[in-house]
């Protein structure tokens, strides 16, 4: 019995952690020629009007590698830099979703990232996104990239555009020390965070946000999921009403993004995806950023959790919901209806 627990322990920890093996929508194709498809896109960029769909069946059926190799061979063949000439060539809501893709994971994040903190005013919601939602290990990644593409530090331009709270949250999850997960499970500790919690919060008046921040920030995912469900046994309301009863503003939704991607990060996605293509006015930023930054990790469960909680496939969304040469290329990355 002991044994039994002790695998179910790993499993649940595993599937909690930052270890869960990635579920793609875009993969390695087979037969890959780079010569081939380079030699294609030139001509697609060269016809007059522009062959988009050409360029489209290309790079959205290709991994970012794939592309990369493309990219290099575009260039010994047209003398010119592939992303130089797709800009030139495409435009809107195409383009923003193209480039992307030339880009890795973590450049593309990081260039979002960038983007949402550049010029008047800060896109706090996008911030939000990309922050809360990272493992360590991608913001790691992105941290190092960032540093790479713009000679800055992330944390850096984070500071110099948020502030208060908000920006002690952000500083804290971008520093990237979370714990790693742990084959034991520490009930003392959990017991303890669910506790300090309680009297950080709704157990005092005001709100003792430097412990909130430090146990959000710092502890593994799976504690943090046995942290919540033991938080009930103090708190007369979950940690979600807590949230909203103690702090408000980008601070609150913040701490809500936390905890609904602990929870579960791919139905958070979906839900972005589902409240971007709800209204009239689709939120092509949003749809394009979780869609190209997720294609090569784990859409695929994003697309399962769609399904399950909105009645119908993401494919078939996207489909009702965009149009054109957009909604081909984005069909192309969602890998098929469900």
């Amino acid at each position: 019995m002991a044994l039994v627990s002790e695998i179910l322990t790993k499993l649940t920890l595993s599937y909690g952690g930052e270890r869960e093996p990635k579920c793609p929508t875009v993969v390695p194709v087979y037969d890959f020629n780079p010569e081939e498809d380079a030699a294609k896109i030139e001509t697609a960029i060269k016809t007059k009007g522009i062959d988009e769909q050409k360029i489209i069946e290309i790079l959205t059926k290709r991994s970012c590698s794939q592309r990369a190799e493309i990219a290099f061979e575009y260039e010994k063949r047209a003398k010119k830099d592939l992303v130089s000439a797709l800009k030139g060539a495409l435009s809107g809501s195409l383009e923003h979703l193209i480039l992307g893709l030339m880009k890795s994971t973590a450049q593309y994040d990081a260039s979002e990232l960038k983007s949402s903190m550049k010029g008047l005013g800060t896109d706090e919601e996008s911030l939000i996104e990309m922050v809360c939602s990272r493992s360590k290990e991608e913001l790691m990644e992105i941290k190092k990239v960032y540093r790479e593409m713009f000679k800055k530090e992330l944390e850096k331009d984070v500071s110099g555009d948020t502030s208060g709270d908000f920006a002690k949250l952000l500083l804290a999850l971008v520093q990237a020390k979370r714990d790693e997960p742990s084959n034991v499970v520490d009930y003392e500790k959990i017991d303890n965070d669910a506790r300090s919690l309680y009297e950080a919060g709704v157990n005092r008046k005001g709100t003792d946000v430097t412990t909130w921040i430090s146990i959000f920030s710092e502890r593994s995912v799976p504690h943090l999921q046995k942290v919540f469900e033991r938080y009930k046994r103090y708190s007369p309301y979950d940690i979600k009403e807590s949230i909203r009863k103690e702090v408000k503003g980008d601070l609150e939704k913040s701490f809500l993004t936390l905890v609904e991607c602990m929870e579960n990060k791919h139905l958070y996605f979906a839900s972005r995806l589902n409240d971007a293509m709800k209204s009239k006015s689709v939120k092509d930023k949003v749809v394009t950023r979780i869609i190209v930054s997720r294609c090569e990790v784990d859409l695929m469960k994003v697309r399962t959790e769609f399904k399950r909680n909105f009645g119908k496939s993401l494919y078939q969304t996207i489909l009702e919901h965009t149009k054109g040469d957009y909604q081909r290329a984005l069909l192309n990355l969602c890998g098929g209806d469900d």
